[in-house]
């Protein structure tokens, strides 16, 4: 029986959680036979517990282990190659239109209570989903299941062709324990059952202790025990890392190759994978000054995404050069032929021009627009992220002094700049994008009018740009059956993008992770991308499979 601690201080938990967990990084320790894995978050204390994976703020959820105890049917790559890897399905096959899917799962796999993994409990999966709406976070729109032979069958409103991981990646969970609860809403689930390579241990407010099973269905495992430790900052974070006491965190660290590299440069690696998501600056078309296409395009101009990649990035991830906004190379297979050549550059002689030519003026270096009023505007993120506000400072500062525009930083609380941004309460703030296999999700997040259908609050395109032959294009993308014709429509896309100017395409969004190799190799890597390296990813069991002992 697995223990629960009750909440103590915060303090106090850490020390026993590192103590527990490794010591100090030294270039030339030997490796640790059987060493447990310390996998770290920067959220403070998690003092409630809660096991369910459908539920965004379950404790499993936030600090990342609810992947390693359920499991999806596939795992879908967002670097390398962007392949598909079954998992708990030996099999998955799409028909021609992405509208159907065919699983069949495995025969050897076995829920961590010794009950056998079935078809059953993928019809039962998806079926809560169905049937509860609030667990339907990715608005599958499944219309149909059947079980065929020992095969499942989905049906599916509309082409999943650019969400084929959402569908992939549910979590299985069983049916012989899920369907005695009555609201998976609300379920703590205090003692979780899955089929993952690990089970729960003990639980608490600071850290969640995890043990390998010995009957998994992919094999032996190499680590024996995960710790995942919620570290008080950041900066408690960077410091565990540097001190060999945390082995693997997803997080960015300011000077992050003497902070973390440089303190043990034989073992210690930092990776940035390179995916398909920028960062952008979103711009309110509803107001003043965005408003207006001339200075959305000048603004564009002025940018100097080297200072970016270099200052605010720390140079972490490649500068972003494509006019498209897609980052490179995982991007170039995607970029229509007429941008092939086509690099975001500086010309701030171009921005003026631009500008003059569309009634712009100056009155002693400041801007001022056709209507006789001086340019102003601010860009905000929140306080503490530092590369963020890094990021914004330096444009800025670049539009103050090529444009004469009077340019504001402002930076509140997290939680006022949600809110900000999902109600459209902004003149422009720098923020991400979702990353896929295909420049969809870039696209649809910054262009796509169908976000603004929600309401007063949206969960993307939050500039509230309108174009109809734009949301009509990204529709034809995703459900066409047709690569001719999803080709025709990104291309079309890509032209609305660079002339419109919908959002400023700044610098990539790599997804970025942090180890150690003192004691485990195999991890996944600037050479062998076969995942990234985010331990809080679906594809955590697919890298546990892949470690072995450091020799």
């Amino acid at each position: 029986m697995r223990l629960k601690t009750s909440f103590i201080a915060v303090g106090l938990v850490s020390a026993l959680a590192l103590s527990a967990c490794g010591g100090g990084a030294e270039s030339d320790s030997q490796p640790e036979a059987g060493a447990a894995l310390t996998i770290a978050k920067p959220d403070g204390a998690i003092t409630t517990e809660s096991n369910n994976p459908w539920v965004g703020d379950s404790s499993a959820n936030k600090l990342g282990y609810k992947n390693v105890i359920f499991e999806p049917l596939a795992m879908v790559n967002t670097v390398g190659e962007n392949e598909t890897t079954p998992w708990l399905a030996e099999k998955v096959e799409w028909n021609d239109d992405y509208t159907q899917l065919t699983i069949t799962p495995r025969t050897d796999v076995t829920w961590n209570d010794g009950e056998e993994f079935t078809a059953d409990d993928i019809m039962f999966s998806f079926d809560l989903i169905r049937n509860t709406p609030a667990l339907d976070t990715g608005n599958l729109q499944l219309t149909d299941m059947v079980k065929d032979g020992e095969s499942v069958v989905l049906t599916f409103d509309e082409s999943k062709f650019v969400k084929q991981g959402q569908v992939l990646h549910t979590a299985m969970v069983p049916e012989h324990i899920w369907a005695d609860i009555a609201d998976p809403t609300t379920e703590a689930n205090p003692d979780p059952v899955g089929t993952g390579p690990y089970t729960l241990d003990n639980f608490s407010s600071q850290s969640v202790t995890l043990q390998a099973r010995d009957d998994y269905w992919g094999g032996d495992l190499a680590v024996p025990t995960l710790y995942y430790v919620s570290y008080n900052d950041n900066t408690a974070l960077t410091t565990a890392l540097a001190n060999g006491e945390a082995d693997w965190a997803q997080a960015f660290i300011p000077d992050v190759q003497s902070a973390f590299v440089d303190k043990d440069p034989e073992h210690n690696v930092f990776w940035p994978a390179n995916v398909m998501a920028p960062d952008v600056l979103f711009l309110n078309h509803q107001e003043k000054p965005f408003n207006n296409l001339a200075f959305r395009q000048a603004v564009n101009m002025v940018i100097d995404r080297a200072a970016h990649t270099e200052i605010a990035r720390e140079k972490a991830g490649p500068e972003l050069t494509s006019v498209t906004g897609l980052p490179t190379p995982i991007g170039d297979q995607y970029i229509a032929d007429e941008f092939k050549d086509a690099e975001l550059s500086l010309d701030v002689d171009g921005a003026r021009k631009i500008l003059e030519e569309a009634g712009y003026a100056w009155a002693d270096e400041a801007l001022i627009d056709p209507d006789g009023e001086p340019v102003s505007f601010t860009l905000e993120v929140p306080q503490g992220w530092n590369d963020y506000v890094t990021g914004i400072s330096l444009i800025a500062d670049q539009v103050k002094e090529t444009l004469g525009a009077d340019a504001k930083v402002n930076t509140p609380d997290a939680d006022t700049w949600w809110e900000n941004k999902r109600s459209g309460n902004f003149d422009a703030i720098m923020h991400w994008t979702d990353s896929g296999t295909t420049p969809y999700d870039l696209y649809s997040d910054t262009m796509d009018g169908r976000w603004l259908l929600a309401g007063d609050a949206v969960d993307y395109n939050f500039g509230r740009y309108e174009n109809d032959r734009a949301t009509e294009l990204l529709n034809t993308y995703a459900t066409s059956g047709s690569d001719e014709e999803r080709t025709k429509a990104l291309e079309e896309v890509q032209k609305i993008f660079v002339e419109d100017v919908p959002v400023i395409p700044v610098g990539t969004h790599p997804a970025l992770g942090e180890y150690n190799t003192r004691n485990y190799v195999g991890w996944p890597s600037e050479e062998d991308q076969y995942a990234t390296a985010d331990p809080v990813q679906v594809t955590v069991p697919l890298i546990l499979t892949k470690l072995t002992p450091a020799e």
